[in-house]
């Protein structure tokens, strides 16, 4: 059983920076693709950043590019979302999730376990 705890997010001026750490049992995260999706208010799941996605590597959205970094600690088996230079667009519940099959597509319906999701507001 997969199990995903998130902690970090809270709210930060226009500018500022947050951190979001996603710890993962039950699976090594070196080996899986993870993702972070968020979800602006009345809006659907955008994938953000996916570390072992199926293009090769890390993506990002073209939103979030040079801004934010994800990254993993493999000792403690946590993936984490540095975003830097934040903007009141990138508002929204954001959520790790993880693909036991291996695929590491941008899509949410590939990813099996999710976190319990944080709350990111960015003021004007």
């Amino acid at each position: 059983q997969v199990q995903l705890v998130q902690s970090g997010g809270g709210l930060v001026q226009a500018g500022g920076s947050l951190r979001l750490t996603c710890a993962v049992s039950g699976r090594p995260v070196s080996r899986y693709p993870i993702a972070w999706f968020r979800q602006a208010p009345g809006k659907g799941h955008e994938s953000v950043a996916i570390l072992n996605w199926s293009g090769g590597g890390t993506y990002y959205a073209d939103s979030v590019k040079g801004r934010f970094t994800i990254s993993r600690d493999d000792a403690k088996n946590t993936v984490s979302l540095q975003m830097n230079s934040l903007k009141p667009e990138d508002t929204g519940i954001y959520y790790c999730a993880f693909d036991h099959d291996g695929v590491g597509s941008r899509y949410e319906v590939e990813y099996d376990y999710w976190g319990q999701g944080t709350q990111v507001t960015v003021s004007s």
